[in-house]
């Protein structure tokens, strides 16, 4: 939804493409706007050193390579994720993915070596006066009792949680976290794949705190709505893996790629990080108003145009999913789509796309906050 639905601009060059040539495997015949996207890529991700990268079909796909690459390049197997996270739903993916139903369950075995460590999660934490330093010296001292740093081959975390509820970690929490890996020779992965590409409201997620990601994977916004993801990291970490370890038939498919390019120059030329930052802006005025009238709303969090709300039962902060159904069904009776998400199934999540006009917005705005107050009268 980055670059609106079949953005003219990235149609043109996926037709052109498409009557170049559709595809070729990129490991047997390589193709030149394969390597133009790892060069703009290098250029805009976090991070002042050499980079590689490559590409797959899926952002589920990306996660499982980063973690090949880490591995290799390491020799250690521990993989470190944290609750509420989402990271895909094949084999590996669901292991490091927090939420049994509906991405696990029944589908086990899982992956070994796959731990799980406290998230810092605001609006939830026991301790409302933790700082994100203190809640990273929390997951640390469970990584260092639980496995030991020396034994951890990647930590992987989501710099905006997406499917776990849209949670912004407390400021402070990324960096020690980073920091903490760095020291002990841990390959820090980023999860870009829902956060990335201007959504929120910076290049990347990481850029906004000043974290330098090993390895960051990226996949949806990436091109436009064609099926592209890939992984982008430090030199030294993907050159440590064989010939053939990584890849796949349609990995970078040359039709994808053009798509990504042509997205990316869109975005560049739109400032669309720079509209990311209007919509939450009007998001945080609008529904910040809104509430000081509903005790059910009990949290108002994100970044960018990736935004949400966290439902509750009055007078305290027990979940209501039905709640949250309920305002999302209303929404839809009204034409506006909208998504929900959340451990606890409570949270209405917003990712317009980020061309959407102030009109159109505040359509979809007066839909939501009418379906909100029905639900609750």
């Amino acid at each position: 939804t980055t670059i609106g639905a079949s953005n003219q601009a990235v149609a043109k060059a996926v037709a052109e493409q498409a009557a170049r040539f559709t595809h070729t495997c990129f490991m047997v015949a390589p193709y030149e706007n394969y390597i133009e996207l790892a060069e703009k890529l290098a250029a805009i991700t976090p991070g002042n050193f050499e980079k590689r990268a490559v590409f797959f079909n899926s952002g589920a796909e990306a996660v499982e390579n980063a973690i090949k690459v880490a591995r290799i390049a390491t020799g250690r197997q521990a993989v470190v994720a944290f609750d509420h996270a989402y990271h895909g739903r094949t084999n590996l993916t669901m292991g490091l993915t927090a939420k049994a139903a509906p991405y696990k369950r029944g589908f086990g075995p899982l992956a070994p070596e796959i731990y799980r460590m406290p998230m810092s999660y605001p609006y939830r934490e026991e301790n409302p006066n933790i700082s994100g330093k203190e809640a990273a010296e929390r997951a640390i001292l469970a990584m260092e009792k639980q496995i030991g740093g020396d034994q951890i081959a990647a930590i992987i975390i989501e710099p905006i949680q997406g499917e776990g509820g849209f949670i912004v970690p407390a400021t402070g929490f990324l960096p020690r976290i980073a920091e903490w890996a760095k020291e002990n020779g841990i390959v820090f992965v980023a999860d870009e794949v829902q956060a990335g590409f201007a959504r929120s409201g910076a290049w990347f997620a990481s850029d906004i705190e000043g974290i330098e990601p090993d390895i960051i994977t990226l996949a949806k916004g990436i091109a436009g709505g064609m099926p592209l993801s890939g992984i982008i990291g430090r030199a030294e970490l993907l050159d440590s893996v064989h010939g053939g370890g990584l890849g796949g038939t349609y990995g970078g498919n040359p039709v994808a790629v053009a798509a990504a390019l042509e997205s990316i120059k869109f975005m560049e030329e739109q400032d669309l990080a720079g509209r990311a930052r209007e919509i939450e802006e009007k998001f945080f005025t609008r529904f910040g108003a809104l509430q000081k009238d509903i005790k059910e709303l009990g949290d108002i969090r994100g970044r960018g145009g990736m935004v949400a709300m966290e439902f509750v039962k009055a007078g305290g902060k027990e979940p209501d999913a039905e709640l949250t159904k309920a305002i999302a069904a209303e929404c839809l009776a009204q034409g506006v789509l909208i998504l929900t998400c959340g451990t606890y199934g409570n949270v209405v999540r917003l990712l317009p796309p980020l061309v959407i006009g102030d009109e159109l917005l505040e359509d979809a705005f007066n839909v939501l906050e009418d379906a909100i107050r029905k639900a609750v009268a």
